[in-house]
């Protein structure tokens, strides 16, 4: 296999460049909600579709890890939503850029908490956490990779992560139940995609292949030192329905955001 990364665009550039790709089974696309989801709501001037794509399975799945400045002086997600509601509008979170996880991360956290914080885009992650650990910003909600190796270094702290339950990737930090917000959940994936037209039988095999593969330990562990953990679907079928109901979660936090093209 040759791994191309098309960058650019908030990933339309490789998604586009997939979607127009024969249907032989020799093209897959590496994609996250971004290219799926969110970009389609969010540019309607985009030259693929979703529907271009056909899904063979989902590979991993990992929550954002909301992470602050030491200096701020809050301690929990609890303190954090106690601040904001005290100050609405003085707290300010940094993302990758507008549109991306952590932006609607942040987002979606301000509607399910009920309150208002201001939206500082970045250009790449790294900038973004660079802010909060200068003061520049008091917190972000960034990728486990990104964030981690600063909380290790006490140069963030790390409140909770946004999914549910604590995660074997960050097991010392809490979950949004035992946060006391149970109300909010958000997990980000990546799966595979072939273009559309693509023969069954092929998309079978590329399935079972990542079945395969994704069991592997050696796979297992690399994987989770970049953040992210094995979340396989149960047949190409199961990853349909499941985008289904997750296009719409994406597009909706698109619209109640505000989100618009930089």
């Amino acid at each position: 296999m040759v791994v191309e990364n098309r960058a650019g665009a908030g990933s339309s550039l490789a998604a586009d460049f997939v979607a127009k790709a024969p249907p032989d089974g020799y093209t897959l696309l590496i994609a996250s909600p971004s290219s799926i989801s969110v970009n389609p709501a969010l540019n309607a001037k985009l030259t693929y579709s979703a529907k271009d794509l056909l899904p063979v399975t989902r590979v991993t799945s990992s929550p954002l890890v909301v992470a602050v400045n030491p200096g701020a002086g809050i301690n929990s997600i609890q303190e954090l939503i106690a601040a904001a509601k005290a100050k609405p509008g003085a707290l300010n979170y940094t993302s990758s850029g507008n549109g991306s996880a952590p932006h609607l991360g942040a987002a979606h956290f301000s509607k399910i908490a009920g309150v208002e914080m201001v939206h500082i885009p970045y250009k790449g992650g790294a900038p973004a956490i660079q802010a909060v650990i200068a003061g520049d910003a008091q917190l972000t909600f960034g990728t486990p990779p990104s964030v981690l190796p600063m909380v290790q270094a006490g140069r963030l702290k790390a409140l909770a992560v946004t999914s549910p339950n604590r995660s074997s990737l960050v097991p010392d930090v809490p979950g949004t139940i035992e946060a006391g917000l149970p109300a909010y959940n958000m997990s980000f994936w990546y799966g595979f995609f072939v273009p559309v037209g693509t023969p069954s039988e092929v998309t079978k095999k590329l399935f079972d292949a990542a079945q395969q593969v994704m069991q592997r330990a050696e796979v297992k562990a690399a994987l989770a030192r970049e953040g992210t953990e094995v979340a396989l679907s149960k047949s190409p079928e199961e990853f349909a329905s499941f985008l289904n109901d997750d296009n719409r979660f994406w597009a909706q936090l698109v619209k109640e955001a505000g989100v618009k093209v930089d």
